[in-house]
């Protein structure tokens, strides 16, 4: 802070936006960089020494083959097959396109200057945005709706991804071979988007893909993104893999209403001997399954030869592309290697072959990343992907703590979201461990709506802290049933705060009323705090008993004995092969019984630079 005054007064050197609608209160603003919506930085942080810029280029940049446009002073008068519209900066667009094209994807059409409905929803959405906002940082591809034409014929209600939105979540969930089936699923998904996921993913490797991925796209109202290779290899080996078994697998889940596909072609041939001295080698199963693949093939990754063509069907449908990190790091001492770095430079040039085609896309990227290098992760990938939307799991700042990365990834996605991110995909209590539950779903959720929150706030998004500064008007006048109110989560407040005492009075369990600073500050005239009268509350009062759902979280608290824990430690999930002897519909349960120890033991593909070389 700068002093600012010989009377002690200091000034906040704020530049970014007010997150909050009130100017009034002590520390208005933000120390984010001013907002720039329509800009490279939108909502950003400062850049630390040494941080890549951000990228010269744009979606504008990469217009499909015989197109051309200009920045005009004044409103031209178009020719045809020219549009010319006005932009929310106050300029003017010319954009000459091919004779008879007709737009299908939101990418297009906020080319032509269209404002489509799914973007008047979005700055519904998110009040600070007008629908010509919307629309133009759709038009840079700094933003995406995801919204497959077919999904918006069920109960999709549509959202966006982007730095000038808010931080967005992703919850992933799906069937394994052991564990769940669709039912469990569909409730999973209603469970999520209870607790705030934006976008979800199903992940299902087992059971009934094809009806799992109908009923979540079905019952969603948020957009359900998928990683197709899963069902590519369904009851073959991804040896077998081959070009029309790709498009036939994207055609497919397209015309089921999918909203967004990962789609792992950034992994080269030529980056995977740079793989052999990590410590955990691949972790991303569509990543290592493509590595494979050309090992085995000695070609080039099939989704990276086959991209205009991916790029055709998604386009009919509009769905969105998250191009997927193959390459994305399993262990901090795996992360911003070169491989991580090469397959991001060529996510890059994917990026601007995907535009080209018209089609909208978002960037995934890394899970396992330390602290001090979050910051220069997002930002390169500004730069390199020229601002396409950065999609993120996690990431985990450290890799000692299974069973709590919901807590260890968090704290990295606050950070990832403060310095570029736009969606941040969760991660549970249970991962590396197991197939998250119901309850590791909200955990999950309620970790990463606290990470988006904290840095929508850092970065000054209008609007961002009002319901912040709400509760602490009602914490401060110990209003307890307003303060409850605006709490995320009402019942797990009500819960704990009657544990201790069931009597909503000017005091709470742990300081007592002697102690307690709230109310002694109420009661100081001169100080504002608690006199606001639309939080005022009249006495102390027994509060209603306890909701069913209030009593279970107080009968869950503490932890587990011992022997609970070593009870549940040593169990075995029975009938894993299936008492009939019948196997799951999943790629891997094809290994004939008794094979799968043979196959631990045979000679594992060697990585050779040699042989990658070879055409």
């Amino acid at each position: 802070m700068t002093k600012l005054n010989d009377h002690q007064q200091w000034v906040y050197p704020s530049v970014g936006g007010n997150p909050g609608s009130d100017s009034e209160v002590t520390t208005p603003g933000s120390f984010a960089n001013k907002p720039d919506i329509g800009g490279a930085l939108s909502f950003s942080s400062p850049d630390t020494p040494q941080m890549p810029q951000p990228s010269d280029h744009t979606a504008w940049d990469f217009l499909p083959q015989g197109w051309s446009t200009e920045i005009c002073v004044v409103m031209p008068q178009p020719e045809a097959n020219e549009v010319c519209f006005e932009q929310a900066d106050g300029s003017f667009r010319r954009v000459n396109f091919s004779i008879g094209f007709e737009p299908l994807t939101q990418l297009e059409q906020a080319r032509l200057g269209i404002i489509t409905p799914q973007m008047s929803r979005v700055s519904e959405r998110e009040p600070h945005l007008t629908a010509v906002q919307v629309r133009d940082e759709v038009g840079a591809g700094r933003m995406v709706i995801p919204a497959n034409t077919v999904h918006l014929n069920h109960q999709l209600d549509p959202m966006a991804i982007g730095r000038a939105s808010a931080t967005k979540i992703n919850a992933n969930m799906g069937a394994s071979p052991v564990s769940s089936g669709t039912e469990e699923e569909v409730e999973k998904l209603r469970w999520a988007q209870k607790w705030g996921a934006d976008t979800v993913m199903d992940l299902s490797t087992g059971g009934d893909l094809d009806a799992c991925r109908e009923a979540l796209i079905t019952e969603g109202n948020v957009p359900i993104g998928t990683v197709p290779i899963y069902s590519m290899i369904l009851g073959r080996s991804i040896e077998d893999l081959n070009e029309q078994m790709i498009l036939e697998t994207l055609v497919h889940q397209a015309k089921q209403g999918v909203d967004y596909f990962t789609i792992h072609a950034g992994l080269l041939k030529s980056h995977i001997p740079f793989a052999r001295k990590r410590l955990i080698g691949l972790v991303s199963r569509g990543g290592s399954l493509l590595a494979k693949w050309m090992l085995h093939h000695n070609q080039e990754n099939p989704m990276n030869t086959a991209w205009e063509k991916i790029c055709d069907v998604m386009r009919e449908y509009d769905v969105t592309f998250s191009i997927g990190d193959g390459c994305r790091p399993g262990g901090l001492a795996d992360a911003t290697d070169d491989l991580q770095l090469l397959e991001l430079a060529e996510i890059g040039r994917l990026t601007e072959r995907a535009w080209r085609k018209g089609v909208q896309v978002m960037v995934e990227g890394p899970g396992h990343v330390p602290f001090d290098q979050i910051e220069y992760n997002m930002k390169l990938q500004r730069r390199l992907c020229h601002g396409a939307p950065f999609y993120v799991l996690g990431p985990l700042v450290t890799d000692i703590f299974p069973g709590y990365d919901h807590i260890t990834s968090c704290i990295g996605a606050t950070s990832a979201a403060y310095h570029g991110a736009s969606m941040l995909c969760y991660v549970t209590p249970k991962e590396h461990l197991g197939l998250p539950k119901k309850d590791d779903v909200k955990q999950g959720c309620v970790a990463y709506k606290i990470a988006a929150h904290a840095a929508d706030i850092a970065l000054g998004i209008p609007g961002s802290r009002d319901r912040d500064d709400e509760l602490t008007r009602a914490r401060a006048a110990l209003n307890w049933e307003k303060h409850f109110e605006l709490s995320f989560d009402p019942d797990i407040a009500r819960a704990y705060h009657d544990e201790d005492l069931d009597v909503d009075t000017d005091f709470c369990a742990m300081c007592g009323h002697d102690w307690c600073s709230v109310r002694i500050s109420k009661e100081i005239q001169e100080f504002f705090s608690g006199k606001d009268e639309a939080y005022a509350w009249d006495k102390p009062q027994v509060s209603a008993a306890l909701t069913d759902e209030q009593r279970e979280i107080l009968r869950q608290r503490g932890n587990l004995d011992p022997e609970e824990i070593h009870r549940l430690a040593a169990k075995t999930r029975e009938g894993v092969e299936g008492e009939t002897g019948d196997k799951a519909l999943c790629h891997s349960d094809y290994v004939e019984s008794g094979q799968a120890q043979d196959l631990q033991q045979a000679k594992l593909v060697q990585v050779s630079i040699a042989s990658t070389k070879q055409s």
